[in-house]
């Protein structure tokens, strides 16, 4: 899978601009707050209708605009173009298009574009919340099948008028809401145990590859676990929230189950998120990235475009080396403020000021 052309309209900081990417490693360069980030987003955004950055869709529209267009040729590996459209609408509604057509249900889009995203923010997978976690476990989830983005949404829904149920309670269980907690439970249990099996098996299937990738990058025989063990998976989700009933009504919260989940990355011994230094946080982050790009190539046979954004400034010279010597096939855009590092070797180079791009350098045309 390859994107030909990337167009943006009152998209951020760009009123209109067309960028012709190359199928090996386009560069993009400029100072700070020129707008490099932005086209990251953009192509993210069109891959899964979210932003890395975790904006609200609003602060996606140019100022003054009412909506942004982004729109995207993408050439797939059986030599079929598509051609992908979202428009974004400054009240938060998106539409989306493939080839013209718009989309009955924006969840058809995954798939039709992968994109797999490096930030300096993604330390916070390894030094943030649980959360942060949690989003990265089941983003990859939703990159390899569509039906697990729908299992996610469920859930998301399901806590939602679990919880709206237990405020509503004021701290007692009376007959009426135990009746329907325990309808809300059953439906829990149901989806809540099979998203806790699907996040089990992915971090079983990452473990080896992160630790690939770390070694690689750090040049170091140094082992690296991922542990995913959520206390309600040993008796099951249905026991769980049983046992939680009492202290959930109390709190008005639901206090169990997949959607307060973490993972816990190990290094050596110890725990990354407590003795990691800055550096060993940062290598991991990435391999954590690496590895999910990995298994969604293997997994889907469509590599998804590769975006380093602002990365390589945050790494020490030997680690920045390691990584651009160990990136996997595919198309990459790298984007940065400070001066490309030899490795980088890019086939394009386009460089952007005040939301335009001013120049380009590179001849190679896109193709397959």
């Amino acid at each position: 899978m390859i994107v030909e052309q990337l167009q943006l309209v009152d998209f951020r900081n760009y009123t209109s601009a067309a960028f012709d990417l190359t199928p090996g490693v386009t560069a993009i360069v400029g100072r700070n707050a020129q707008g490099k980030t932005n086209v990251a987003e953009a192509m993210a955004f069109l891959a899964t209708l979210d932003s890395f950055r975790q904006s609200p869709t609003a602060a996606l529209v140019r100022e003054g605009a009412e909506f942004a267009t982004i729109r995207a040729t993408v050439r797939h590996a059986d030599g079929r173009d598509m051609l992908v459209e979202v428009q974004i609408q400054r009240q938060g509604r998106v539409n989306v298009q493939v080839n013209r057509q718009r989309l009955a249900r924006t969840r058809d889009l995954l798939g039709v574009l992968r994109v797999t995203v490096f930030s300096p923010d993604d330390l916070e997978l390894v030094k943030g919340g649980p959360g942060e976690r949690r989003r990265l476990v089941d983003e990859t989830l939703a990159s390899l099948a569509v039906k697990n983005d729908a299992r996610r949404l469920e859930l998301d829904r399901i806590v939602k008028q679990r919880n709206t149920l237990l405020r509503q309670a004021g701290g007692r269980l009376s007959d009426d809401v135990a009746f329907t907690l325990d309808v809300w439970d059953q439906k829990l249990a149901e989806v809540g145990d099979q998203i806790g099996q699907d996040r089990a098996t992915l971090v079983a299937q990452m473990q080896p590859v992160v630790e690939e990738a770390y070694q690689h990058l750090a040049g170091a025989p140094l082992a690296v676990s991922l542990v995913y063990e959520p206390s309600w998976r040993r008796t099951g989700l249905a026991a769980a929230l049983a046992a939680a009933r009492t202290d959930d009504v109390r709190r008005g919260v639901s206090t169990v189950g997949p959607h307060r989940d973490d993972v816990d990355f190990h290094l050596g011994a110890l725990p990354a998120r407590t003795h990691a230094s800055q550096g060993e946080m940062r290598c991991l982050a990435l391999s954590l990235r690496l590895a999910a790009h990995r298994l969604i190539s293997q997994t889907t046979g469509m590599t998804p475009l590769l975006v380093l954004d602002d990365v390589l400034s945050e790494l020490d010279p030997e680690r920045c080396t390691a990584l651009l010597g160990h990136l996997p096939a595919g198309q990459v855009v790298i984007t940065t403020a400070s001066t490309l590092p030899p490795a980088a070797r890019p086939d394009r180079v386009l460089r952007i000021e005040g939301g335009a791009m001013v120049g380009a350098v590179g001849t190679e045309a896109p193709g397959p």
